[in-house]
């Protein structure tokens, strides 16, 4: 792995204890970076985090990886970052994917409904391989609008999957097709 300030000019000129970041370039996957994190990511560090991680799309890396197999916390704040950055990528063409993330930190993902957000692998073959095959092909029935058929709330799904309903906490599907269904 290189210098970070070699990949990225500036930064590490701010750091936090809480949260050490490494960067290496990915060779295989245009304008690609690993990111790995160690440590935790809070309410405190969160912000700083948000700043080191811009310096790195305006350096043009837009195709990020974050390992976060070290990372042993995220907070709802945490997980916000990671939201910002698919909007700082997204525009840019680039995405992002969440690599080897600890059950502990996966569940507050999936308690706060992102994980249907993140692409989410498991090994770096993995994630290397959904850069590689470029963006999916998005069905034009998304995004869509539903009730909960629980509760009746308002909602919307980007893609296909399974979330929870922020109101009433039930775990929903929803197919390819737009159909929704409990569990």
């Amino acid at each position: 792995m290189a210098n970070n300030n070699n990949l990225v000019p500036g930064f590490d000129d701010e750091k936090d204890d809480s949260l050490k970041i490494t960067l290496d370039k990915i060779s295989d996957v245009d304008k690609g970076l690993t990111l790995y994190l160690t440590g935790y990511i809070d309410t405190y560090n969160s912000s700083l985090f948000q700043k080191r991680i811009a310096k790195v799309v305006e350096s043009g890396f837009v195709n990020l990886i974050f390992n976060c197999a070290s990372l042993n916390y995220v907070s709802s704040t945490g997980i916000g970052s990671f939201t910002a950055f698919l909007k700082m990528v997204k525009p840019k063409g680039g995405d992002i994917v969440l690599l080897e993330i600890q059950p502990k930190v996966y569940e507050v993902f999936q308690l706060l409904g992102f994980s249907q957000f993140f692409n989410i692998k498991d090994s770096m073959g993995e994630a290397i391989a959904f850069f590689k095959q470029g963006t999916p092909v998005v069905s034009s029935v998304f995004p869509k609008i539903f009730s909960c058929p629980v509760c009746s709330k308002r909602l919307k799904a980007t893609r296909s999957g399974r979330f929870r309903c922020s109101e009433c906490k039930s775990i929903l599907a929803i197919d390819q097709q737009g159909q929704v269904f409990l569990g």
